[in-house]
């Protein structure tokens, strides 16, 4: 995949205020867990966003402790430092980080990993970085066919996108398979001491809001006419009936993977 998801101010500040609600913000909490970070801790989150996982960390190591969020975005680091400045935003490729090796406490990279070119290096890099006997804690998506909402979501953009376009979809759950995952972390040095998949809940205020937030707030936007959205929409409407609440959202079940590992 070569898609780099760069992304603008204005969809990055989108992101913030729409897809961390509706989604990241309910794994910032066990991504803390898993890592088992602790007070007076130095952590590293790779691939940070607009920085939700990293702020969860820099509550949990306080002031004697010590968060650095780093991602490729731009714009997804300066809504993370109008968020929180306690934090050290850092812009870096995960591929290459530009960090000294043994350095970190504990590493994480909630939600990104999948983005990353060469996942077997990210992995490398985050694994030299920390010191030994620290954690390397990541999580991705379960497989498409665990997700029923956004397969539906998925099938409906495949009919009316371009393959090239709907593809951009298909990224966030190219890391499912929770074994290979697994063997990843092994092949770079790490003792893989837990795994863990959670089912969530990923809430919409309606379907407009997941149209906003799943197409128009992400790069799929911008291999779309207008008239896509608009058939994608109205196609969504349909489908999604059966993920509606009593109060008119929508809740759509979103399986997720943790795992974490400790450099041997």
């Amino acid at each position: 995949m070569t898609e780099t998801f760069q992304i603008t101010r204005k969809q990055a500040e989108a992101y913030e205020k729409l897809f961390v609600p509706a989604l990241f913000a309910q794994w910032a909490p066990m991504m803390i867990d898993i890592a088992g970070i602790l007070e007076g801790q130095r952590v590293l989150d790779v691939g940070c966003g607009t920085g939700v996982a990293a702020r969860a960390a820099a509550d949990r190591v306080g002031r004697s402790g010590s968060v650095v969020g780093l991602d490729l975005n731009p714009a997804m680091l300066e809504v993370a430092a109008g968020a929180r400045n306690d934090i050290d935003w850092r812009q870096g490729d995960a591929g290459n980080l530009p960090f000294a090796g043994d350095e970190f406490d504990a590493v994480m990279c909630q939600s990104a990993l999948f983005f990353f070119p060469d996942v077997d290096t990210a992995v490398a890099e985050m694994t030299r970085v920390v010191r030994p006997g620290g954690a390397v804690a990541i999580q991705t998506y379960a497989n498409l066919d665990e997700q029923p909402g956004f397969l539906e979501l998925d099938k409906v953009v495949h009919r009316i996108a371009a393959d090239d376009a709907a593809q951009v979809l298909d990224t966030y759950w190219s890391l499912g398979d929770l074994p290979a995952l697994r063997r990843t972390l092994s092949q770079a040095r790490l003792d893989v001491v837990e795994t863990r998949t959670t089912l969530g809940i990923a809430m919409y205020g309606s379907v407009e809001n997941l149209i906003e937030i799943e197409v128009r707030g992400t790069p799929l936007a911008e291999r779309l006419s207008d008239a896509q959205i608009s058939q994608i929409l109205t196609e969504c409407t349909e489908v999604f009936v059966r993920f509606g609440t009593p109060t008119g959202e929508l809740a759509m079940p979103i399986r997720a993977h943790f795992v974490m590992g400790r450099k041997l």
